[in-house]
């Protein structure tokens, strides 16, 4: 079998699995919802005892078993190797997503190469007499039926929601949309097809390239005026929200969302690892990056 040609390879082929949309999405809505800085008690805890064992535990299994998800199954118990068809099954469910996802964002990408923003003005053609403009005015009338220039961009103009009936009328397919998802399709198998020889390269653009955008991204935040009130809504603990079972429910469900076992992806890239590797100081150190990269991400979204 493969083996990773550094060590670098496999840390940065980990963080850049475990570190995705739950980390930078999810988890800021998560924790102003859930009490602010008081949700970092509960998040921590289920990280400590649930999260980090289990990630641990997948890294070891895939390192001493030197196997796919599939094979690994029928080695630890032969009556339970559907579970790996089933990990197979549900890898295959959450790749049309996100690529989806990927190739919306591509989308964007290519909008934005205009003198002005698409979604920046209401004087396009898929724009409806609701969309109201709050770009650099101070006085603006909103109502319930008002629309932001952006959300119609993304109802009207990426997914044109307008030509749909609903679910048994989902309209035609949009060929730009179409384009770009087959782009990230090729991209994706390009970036595989010699298993981790060309993997172990990709991921040192794919992994590092968010935290630069992070980067820059919070420092053209903290020079806003106001940045200070979003860390405030960000961190003010409501330490009463720490009796409701809902917000150790949602912090268990975070730190799922972000490291990401049992998808078995960590089984086949500890596969590649030398067999005496410590798979324990890689464990520790990669979900302690994806727990600082959730809390960083805050400060970038508020």
């Amino acid at each position: 079998r493969d083996k990773w040609s550094k060590k670098m390879d496999f840390l940065l082929s980990v963080i850049g699995f475990a570190v995705d949309l739950g980390n930078i999405w999810r988890f800021p809505y998560i924790c102003y919802q859930n009490g602010g800085g008081a949700f970092l008690i509960p998040y921590t805890l289920m990280a400590v005892f649930g999260g980090v064992p289990l990630f641990y535990m997948e890294l070891a299994l895939g390192q001493f078993h030197r196997t796919g998800a599939i094979p690994i199954w029928k080695r630890i118990c032969p009556i339970f190797k559907g579970i790996g068809f089933a990990i197979c099954i549900i890898g295959l469910y959450v790749s049309f997503y996100y690529n989806t996802i990927i190739a919306w964002a591509l989308y964007y990408f290519y909008s934005s190469f205009s003198g002005t923003l698409p979604w920046a003005s209401c004087n396009n053609p898929w724009n409806t007499p609701d969309c109201t403009n709050y770009f650099g005015r101070s006085n603006v009338t909103w109502t319930n039926f008002s629309r932001s220039p952006a959300e119609e961009f993304y109802t009207r103009k990426v997914l044109e929601i307008q030509k749909s009936g609903g679910l048994y009328d989902m309209g035609g397919i949009h060929w730009q949309l179409l384009l770009c998802l087959f782009l990230i399709f090729t991209i994706v198998y390009f970036s595989l097809w010699k298993g981790v020889k060309t993997s172990g390269k990709v991921v040192w653009v794919t992994a590092t390239l968010p935290y630069i955008v992070l980067l820059i991204l919070l420092v053209r935040g903290a020079t806003l005026p106001g940045a200070w009130r979003g860390v405030i809504f960000y961190l003010r603990p409501d330490w009463g929200k720490l009796l409701s079972t809902t917000v150790w429910v949602d912090a268990a469900a975070q730190i799922f969302f972000s490291l990401g076992p049992g998808f078995g992806v960590l089984l086949a890239l500890a596969s590649y690892n030398h067999f005496h590797n410590n798979c324990y100081r890689d464990a520790l150190i990669t979900s302690t990056v994806n727990c600082l990269t959730s809390f960083l991400s805050g400060f970038v979204i508020f």
